[in-house]
């Protein structure tokens, strides 16, 4: 598997990109039984006006096998998505790309947060040594779990 930086900028990328979003968080969805998952709805060019950087996973050479986006400042590094082509789950894919992610944070915090009743990408977090941080109700009825790590 090779992980390189990538852009949702770039084509025909930006569109593989778009559909493995909503494949990954239509499984999300149904693991919260809740669509309302603003990545699941968003458009490519909404998808391309994110300041995020990206990093994605490619098996076989040229299939996007999974992607993370993140938004990092002198302090702190925030995972916004993690995204898993829904034929490659439980296979390490997930957790490759996020320790890449921690291994550019140094020694910079890194946050991350996802559907309160995801309990696969809670455990990912868990063993990867994130610390639940809270949970919140970002919109009437929709729940997350927030982490950090360190976890303090």
């Amino acid at each position: 598997m090779l992980i390189a930086e990538v852009s949702p900028a770039d084509d025909p990328l930006g569109s593989q990109l778009l559909a493995l979003q909503q494949a990954s968080y239509a499984i999300e969805a149904e693991l919260i039984k809740d669509d309302r998952i603003p990545p699941l709805h968003e458009s490519l060019d909404e998808l391309r006006a994110q300041p995020l950087l990206w990093l994605a996973a490619m098996a076989g050479g040229d299939r996007l096998a999974g992607a993370v986006a993140w938004q990092e400042t002198p302090a702190e590094v925030d995972i916004n998505r993690l995204i898993v082509h829904p034929e490659l789950l439980r296979q390490g894919i997930g957790r490759t790309l996020v320790k890449e992610v921690m291994a550019r944070a140094g020694e910079r915090r890194i946050v991350v947060s996802t559907g309160r009743d995801n309990a696969p990408a809670r455990a990912l977090y868990e063993r990867l040594g994130f610390g639940l941080r809270g949970e919140l109700e970002v919109i009437p009825g929709l729940w997350i779990a927030q982490y950090g790590h360190p976890s303090a």
